[in-house]
């Protein structure tokens, strides 16, 4: 008998753009979501940033995750369209992958695994992180969301007032969880401005 899928099975990707926080957070916001089950791909550049910019070792990030991929095994199950999975994130994008993605080279599990969203029409989130941008990142952001891709950006919303760094990762970690219709209470929602009256 064939064993019952999760609700929602979500790919996580790290590539290796400043900004691994993102990643990271994310896949401990998923950890706590029932019915959720998380696989994790790491580039090499990833795993790099990962321990520069949060001092966490790979044993550290894999806990996060129900399953962990390595990034060279191309033959791996989130390789194939037959693979039953509701959404993909990338967090960080670096213009590499992206380039990638948007060329479809599928040249590494990372990216094989966004084709794969991309051809079978399930979502995929790029938080694209660079700047400034030349016309090549642009017309590379044009591309994947004419194959169907949302670009996310990690931009901060100062209309909230975050008061830490924490709040301001929160804000676009909440963004990508409504993009992948995952229910989360992670930061405020925009209730409307309320001027005064002259």
């Amino acid at each position: 008998m064939a064993e019952p899928v999760p609700t929602r099975r979500v790919i996580v990707a790290i590539s290796g753009a400043s900004g691994a926080v993102y990643g990271a957070r994310l896949l401990q916001v998923l950890q706590g979501q029932s019915g959720i089950e998380t696989h994790l791909v790491v580039s090499d550049a990833g795993w790099r940033n990962l321990q520069h910019e949060l001092d966490m070792d790979r044993p550290a990030v894999e806990a996060l995750a129900h399953r962990v991929h390595d990034v060279a095994n191309v033959g791996a199950a989130i390789a194939s369209g037959s693979f039953q999975c509701h959404a993909m994130v990338v967090a960080p994008c670096s213009m590499r992958t992206l380039a990638a993605i948007a060329h479809g080279l599928a040249d590494n599990l990372l990216t094989r695994a966004a084709d794969v969203a991309l051809k079978e029409r399930r979502r995929l989130v790029l938080m694209v992180r660079e700047s400034p941008l030349h016309l090549t990142h642009l017309r590379n952001m044009v591309a994947v969301t004419e194959m169907g891709g949302i670009i996310c950006p990690p931009l901060p919303a100062f209309y909230l007032r975050p008061q830490t760094v924490g709040e301001v990762v929160d804000y676009s970690v909440a963004r990508v969880l409504d993009l992948i219709d995952v229910p989360h209470d992670l930061a405020p929602r925009w209730q409307g401005l309320e001027l005064n009256a002259p």
